[in-house]
């Protein structure tokens, strides 16, 4: 079995930066198993799977698997899939229906996309066990019942700092650490830890933006910001919020396309 690849970039504007993703449209679906097999041999955060929407109601059915196991949300790899579908089959928007986060939209913008995603809510809270393995002291912590974790530190120097115990964090669960704080030169911050998940530390993650998101623009009171993520590949997103969607724009980069081969 033939099965058409692309390998992009995410929130880059130039190869081997942002966050990397596998895009692999499919004729119908392959058994679960196959497609974590795949995903485990493409070694990337994330592969996004597509098929067409026989119901009509999207364009595309999507579904992400990390090396590890499925996942209900992904940010950066739906990015990637309106990129390569959009340059692959021209119009400004395409719409994906996933199974665990409803409806998504790419949108052209610029010179880039915009990708709206449900916004992630999250409470003031603590986690003793999971601070004492992030190695400093964030001044909040806030947790959603999604196993998204915001932990915010006063400056970025902390948050580049930072060298958690990856381990002892992938022991808790399958939960995003998101490490964060106001920007020197952007107004936001961040890392984000995966490690139970399969990824220690994510490039740029989608996702957890859309949790940051409602987080900051109500502590800056307005309805944008500027965000870098500071991972060892980086990546720049601009967010902003729209009712209870996050919109997270950045530029895409196709670095490799060709086939993937399955079976003898």
């Amino acid at each position: 079995m033939k099965i058409e690849y692309w390998h992009v970039d995410a929130f880059a504007d130039r190869p081997f930066a942002g966050n990397q993703a596998a895009v692999m449209p499919l004729e119908d679906w392959l058994p679960d198993a196959t497609l974590q097999a795949i995903a485990a041999e493409n070694m990337f955060a994330e592969t996004a799977f597509l098929v067409r929407d026989a119901s009509g109601a999207t364009d595309w059915e999507l579904r992400w698997f990390t090396p590890t196991e499925e996942v209900r949300l992904c940010g950066h790899a739906t990015l990637a899939s309106g990129h390569v579908m959009l340059t692959e089959h021209g119009g400004d928007r395409v719409t994906f229906r996933t199974r665990r986060a409803g409806n998504l939209e790419v949108r052209r913008s610029g010179a880039g996309y915009e990708l709206a995603l449900p916004c992630i809510p999250t409470e003031r809270s603590d986690w003793p066990e999971a601070v004492a393995l992030l190695g400093a002291q964030p001044v909040e912590v806030w947790l959603s019942p999604d196993r998204y974790g915001i932990y915010l530190f006063e400056d970025e120097a902390q948050v580049r700092a930072l060298a958690p115990d990856l381990g002892g964090l992938g022991a808790l669960g399958n939960d995003q650490f998101i490490c964060t704080a106001p920007g020197d030169s952007v107004d936001v911050v961040s890392r984000v830890f995966v490690p139970g998940g399969g990824v220690d530390e994510d490039s740029v993650t989608g996702s957890a933006h859309a949790a940051l998101t409602p987080f900051w623009t109500a502590r800056l009171g307005r309805d944008g910001f500027t965000a870098h993520q500071a991972s060892k590949r980086g990546g720049d997103l601009a967010c902003r919020i729209d009712g209870d969607r996050a919109w997270l724009g950045g530029p895409c980069v196709t670095v490799v396309e060709g086939t993937f081969y399955v079976g003898g």
